[in-house]
């Protein structure tokens, strides 16, 4: 059987846990960072995981994630 590919955007923009979420960085920290509030520019320090919704999305793009 032939191999699967996988999406070379969702290679470069996430990464699965051990435990099988979906990691991403934040959204919104692309530009325009003078109109928005300190607080929203400390939220989104760093990554979060995704939703579960959001999962179903990502994870068939990443078919020999774990």
């Amino acid at each position: 059987m032939p191999k699967m590919k996988t999406k070379s955007s969702v290679k470069k923009r996430f990464k699965v846990t051990a435990s099988g979420r979906v990691v991403a960085a934040q959204a919104g920290k692309q530009h325009g960072m003078i109109k928005r509030s300190n607080k929203f520019l400390r939220n989104a320090r760093g990554t979060t995981t995704l939703c579960k919704a959001d999962e179903g999305i990502i994870k068939p793009m990443m078919p020999y994630s774990r």
